[in-house]
């Protein structure tokens, strides 16, 4: 089939690089390629809601800038989480309002809310899930999957029937917008990835000697970032040793002190830690080099006399 060639308008502001093109047409979102086009033609500025309905792309849009990203196309949301902090804008009962009746999935995520949560939001209430869902950017479906792990993250806490309340859900709601979590996708595998480290954490438990009782929050954190580091519970279970034989109980601390010290050499598995660290070698050292007592020795030449005498 012969080739065709058109004639393209002159250039004017806009311009797109060869790699950016190459990257857009690999990744075959048209999505993501739509709001590029948008960025540059506005210079780099975004609201995620005009662009939103400029481009008719209504939810769609977090995941197209999600993929943006992930291309590297761009740097960063329209406002980092860390410009963000946690100051949303004080929203008004007319700002929702006038989400709902734009025809937004906001009306229905609030009816899924009030029955996941078992109870009518507060005014204040609807204000903080719609920081969530217009500041943070967080998509309607990725906010149910988001308090639905909060329910059952309590629930495993303190029993059935114990909600989380709506300001514990909105901090979870900044770390997983610190994550970049904006798609289904996204949220389905940091899920995944957090029943994978509650299912290691206890393995640890076990090995720290802890029973059935809930982790404080303190504890949790050491364990998930001794887990992060990459250690698993056979490795662990050397720290725990070390930590009870110099201060006769689990203090946190001083484990934490023993595998960051082993992370910052680079092991991690229990065969590395025995094999290389130094503290392994020098205790078989001291047990090689150590001097038999009277006992043994007398024992010693009791069994060598015997072995003559059958001789």
């Amino acid at each position: 089939m012969k080739e065709k060639k058109y004639v393209l308008p002159p250039p004017e502001t806009i311009t797109i690089s060869a790699e950016a093109a190459n990257k857009l047409i690999d990744s075959a979102n048209p999505a993501a390629a739509l709001l590029y086009l948008y960025i540059l033609k506005n210079g780099g500025t975004l609201s995620s809601e005009q662009a939103a309905a400029e481009l008719k792309l209504g939810d769609g849009i977090y995941p197209a800038m999600a993929e943006l990203k992930k291309l590297g196309l761009i740097a960063s949301e329209p406002k980092t989480i860390t410009e963000r902090e946690d100051t949303p804008p004080e929203y008004t009962a007319e700002d929702i309002e006038r989400s709902v009746e734009s025809g937004s999935s906001f009306r229905p995520l609030i009816e899924e809310l009030q029955h996941m949560l078992g109870k009518i939001l507060s005014g204040n209430e609807l204000k903080i899930f719609y920081g969530i869902y217009d500041y943070l950017g967080l998509p309607a479906e990725v906010i149910v999957l988001l308090v639905n792990h909060c329910i059952e993250k309590q629930a495993a806490r303190y029993g059935e029937g114990r909600k989380p309340t709506v300001r514990m859900i909105e901090r979870e709601a900044y770390a997983w917008a610190r994550r970049e979590i904006f798609s289904l996708e996204m949220a389905e595998e940091y899920l995944k990835h957090l029943a994978k480290i509650s299912d290691m954490t206890e393995k640890v438990k076990e090995v720290l000697r802890i029973g059935n009782r809930a982790l404080s929050p303190t504890e949790e954190k050491y364990i998930a970032s001794w887990l992060e580091m990459g250690f698993d519970a056979d490795a662990l279970e050397i720290a725990y040793d070390r930590t009870v034989i110099k201060t006769g109980e689990l203090t946190w601390a001083y484990m934490n002190s023993i595998v960051k010290s082993w992370n910052s050499k680079g092991l991690r598995t229990a065969a590395d830690i025995l094999s290389n660290d130094s503290r392994t070698p020098g205790q078989r050292k001291k047990s090689a080099d150590r001097q038999p007592d009277k006992t043994e020795l007398e024992r010693m030449k009791k069994y060598l006399k015997s072995l003559k005498e059958s001789n």
